[in-house]
């Protein structure tokens, strides 16, 4: 009889524990979730991406969907505002320049900025990666040595003979080439718009004779361009740093620290050189993100 209570006792005992653990199991499971990172139609922002979300699973217990390659800076954005997305990587100048069309300034001065105007329509930028992706112009070799080309005011001066090559988007946002046209009279012969990808190729082959270029590009090595000086510093700030939802943040602050782990950690030479590994040497930025955090 003894032993029969026992058998009996033992058996509740399991059950009892049995439950206890598939309540936890439920309650981890709840505790988690899944968020989306979306990305720009470049290298290095859907490198980024990737980043990001590998330290958000790593140091979270979210799921992380990662939807790169979405478009352009617009794209991205509606992305975001629509809640399609997140978070994505972004750039304080495109943040202040092209979203909100104000005026940057330093570094700090720009990022501030960015920090005030995202506050204002429920976004919050975290702390920035290290790297200033500002734009830039690019030419071959042989282009900046027959014209004697090392400046921005030194292109402009024999731009009508020349066909610049740029992504859709520098061909109308504020801090493109519009910008470029009243600060430099800079006029080109002709203006094609093109992919990040196809306009270094084209510049090889001649096609144009200018492109316009991230200072992180790994490219710019890869094809040994010459980087010209923006003498009037018409360009603002890139700064890249996360671009997130507040209601996000809220419902899982853990994001936060996640992420401001990369503070600092990501400069230009760096950066350059992940880039650079994807577009000349053919990685999987999903692979090139993880081989640089572990």
């Amino acid at each position: 009889m003894k032993r029969k209570l026992f058998i009996l006792l033992l058996a509740v005992a399991l059950v009892i524990s049995l439950g206890s653990l598939g309540g936890c199991g439920q309650g981890q499971a709840a505790a988690g979730g899944t968020i989306t990172i979306g990305s720009k139609d470049f290298t290095e922002n859907i490198a980024l991406a990737h980043i990001m979300a590998d330290m958000i699973e790593s140091y979270t217990d979210l799921k992380v969907n990662r939807k790169v390659n979405l478009g352009g800076s617009n794209v991205a954005l509606k992305a975001l505002q629509n809640n399609d997305i997140q978070m994505f990587p972004d750039y304080t100048g495109t943040i202040v320049a092209n979203y909100y069309q104000e005026e940057t300034g330093s570094s700090e001065e720009t990022l501030e900025k960015t920090r005030q105007l995202t506050e204002q329509d429920g976004f919050k930028v975290l702390k920035p990666f290290g790297m200033n992706n500002t734009y830039t112009l690019a030419v071959t070799r042989e282009t900046a040595e027959k014209y004697n080309l090392k400046t921005f005011s030194d292109l402009a001066q024999v731009s009508e003979n020349l066909v610049l090559g740029c992504e859709f988007e520098f061909q109308d946002r504020p801090d493109g080439y519009p910008g470029l046209q009243q600060v430099y009279n800079m006029n080109f012969k002709d203006v094609k718009g093109m992919s990040h990808g196809i306009k270094y190729r084209s510049i090889s082959e001649g096609e144009v004779d200018v492109v316009d270029a991230y200072a992180t590009d790994g490219q710019l090595k890869v094809f040994n361009l010459v980087i010209l000086e923006d003498d009037k510093e018409y360009f603002p700030p890139y700064d890249g740093l996360p671009l997130v939802r507040q209601d996000i943040l809220a419902e899982y602050p853990e994001i936060d620290d996640a992420l401001n782990q990369l503070a600092g950690l990501l400069d230009d030479e760096t950066m350059q050189e992940l880039n650079a590994k994807i577009d000349s040497e053919g990685m999987k930025a999903e692979k090139v993100a993880h081989d640089f955090l572990v």
